[in-house]
């Protein structure tokens, strides 16, 4: 099971790593980062982390799934024609097409989401909807081959579900378990209807 995951520099890290954790433990998996500008250290949207990444998207003829983050870099890519035709034809091959965040822009942007729902992160919404996608406020969204992530960390619920899809349920539940994803986290402030004015202003800040 040939599994490729788009990288560019300004990925957001978890968009790309939470699915490699989740994917890579598939029986029969293989997961390879191609990336789609030049070979060598591709750079995070923090700044902080370099992956070293072998091949180019051009490499990639065919995959069963192909999955492209989110992050800052996605901004140029959605201009950028050769890279949104080599989206179109390597869909044609695959079993799922999926994305993470921001990363359904691209995949709007090469007209894969026209008259579909899609998720992506709250922020992006709007840019969502300009290509045609009828945006939806839920964690994964699927229709048929597509699979949808909202924002950064659902890009594991995404990788589960699609475990499911690729295996069986009991073996995603395995992978769930391996990974110890039980969340519970501190703050009832993860998506966009929930959070306070006060952190609504915050992030605006820090982003």
């Amino acid at each position: 099971m040939d599994i490729a995951i788009v990288l560019f520099d300004e990925f957001e890290p978890l968009d790309a790593i939470g699915p490699y954790q989740v994917l890579g433990y598939l029986p029969g998996a293989a997961v390879r980062f191609v990336a789609a500008g030049e070979t060598g250290p591709v750079a995070d949207s923090i700044g902080g982390m370099r992956l070293d990444v072998p091949a180019r998207y051009t490499d990639v003829e065919a995959c069963d799934v192909l999955l492209v983050p989110g992050g800052h870099g996605t901004r140029p890519l959605m201009d950028d024609q050769a890279f949104l035709d080599w989206l179109r034809r390597t869909y044609a091959t695959t079993r799922f097409t999926a994305s993470v965040c921001t990363g359904a822009l691209l995949l709007g942007a090469a007209g894969l989401l026209d008259g579909l729902a899609a998720t992506t992160h709250w922020a992006a919404a709007g840019e969502l909807a300009g290509f045609g996608a009828a945006y939806t406020p839920e964690r994964v969204v699927r229709r048929d081959r597509i699979v949808t992530a909202a924002g950064i960390s659902a890009g594991i619920d995404m990788a589960l579900h699609l475990a499911a899809l690729l295996t069986d349920e009991t073996t995603a539940r395995a992978i769930q378990l391996h990974a110890e994803y039980d969340p519970r986290p501190p703050f009832d402030s993860g998506s966009w209807a929930k959070a306070s004015p006060a952190v609504r202003e915050r992030i605006k800040e820090l982003g």
